[in-house]
């Protein structure tokens, strides 16, 4: 049982299920209370604020942080993690309470969407590890953005930059992105450095997954496995429109890593460069970073969090 004694922040993102999350804060806000959690809390304002609500809440001393919203909410908390130098990684220990469009992340672990569950899988304590990503980019001078699920470059990236759109549907607005801008998509050249071999080629798109499940519960990695230390990476050659469409359902029962122009690798790090006019999207668990050459890098079980 987790001692309740303990200091919790709680970081809440009111635009999270359109809108939903701000809705349901105040019954999350009983639960936790009900349960005898000690906490603060604050309302993301913007993007990516919940990295400085992390921070500063690191150098307030809390160990403990509890997490309502998206993906992308659990995204820009692993960054403050990761980004700050005051603590190892590993000593913060961070609960879901998931509301949003995709929650992925949380399939894996079987952690439930529903709120009271969620909150009692936080106060039971079960504390788990798994490793994260490090993407730094090679042309220009950003800070490395690290990711705990699946990045991408490629269709996958394209696709992000439409969901937004579709929100409203969902889960489903990730398929919906995906079949709408799969007539606009071009496919696109790279060079893929993995395990000193280099693919070159006109490609899809390349992921690189450490946990189960994106884009709204799409499967697009073979076996990955988040604490082993190793990234699996799918390459997706080039692809046509007619592929696309017959491979769809492949996409969500996993078995596109079958499909004959995708290749499929285990590996600590990865290098992409692309090599053709085509800048491609990079994304990072559902969040678009930017575009150009990158290598991405495994930090082993850097990421402490309640489970099931």
């Amino acid at each position: 049982m987790e001692d309740a004694s303990k200091k919790w922040f709680v970081i809440v993102n009111p635009t999270s299920g359109n809108g939903k999350a701000k809705r349901k804060w105040p019954n999350i806000e009983r639960l936790l209370k009900q349960h005898q959690f000690d906490f603060e809390f604050a309302f993301t304002q913007y993007e990516k604020h919940s990295v400085y609500l992390v921070q500063k809440a690191i150098r307030d001393q809390f160990k403990h942080i509890i997490c309502v919203g998206s993906d992308g909410t659990l995204h820009n908390t692993v960054n403050g993690i990761m980004a700050q130098k005051l603590v190892s990684s590993q000593v913060i220990q961070v609960g879901v309470i998931p509301i949003g469009t995709g929650n992925d992340w949380v399939k894996t672990y079987n952690i439930p969407n529903t709120m009271e569950s969620a909150i009692e899988i936080i106060k039971k304590g079960h504390i788990a590890s798994q490793d994260i990503g490090k993407i730094e980019f090679e042309n220009d001078h950003r800070e490395p953005i690290y990711f705990n699920n699946l990045a991408g470059v490629g269709f996958d990236g394209y696709v992000v930059s439409r969901v937004e759109t579709y929100k409203k549907w969902g889960a489903l607005a990730y398929l919906i992105g995906a079949l709408s801008g799969m007539f606009s998509f071009r496919n696109f050249n790279t060079r893929l450095h993995v395990n000193s071999k280099v693919i070159s080629g006109k490609t899809l798109m390349i992921l690189i997954g450490i946990c189960q499940y994106s884009g709204g519960g799409m499967q697009l990695t073979h076996t990955p496995n988040p604490s082993d230390g190793l990234f699996d990476i799918s390459y997706v050659g080039n692809l046509n429109k007619l592929e696309i469409i017959k491979n769809l359902p492949k996409l969500f029962n996993g078995t596109i890593t079958n499909y004959k122009k995708v290749k499929i690798f285990k590996a600590a790090s990865v290098r992409i460069e692309l090599t053709g006019k085509s800048q491609p999207l990079i994304q990072a668990d559902g969040e678009l970073t930017g575009t150009g050459n990158f290598k991405v890098s495994v930090i082993p079980r850097a990421f402490s969090f309640y489970t099931s």
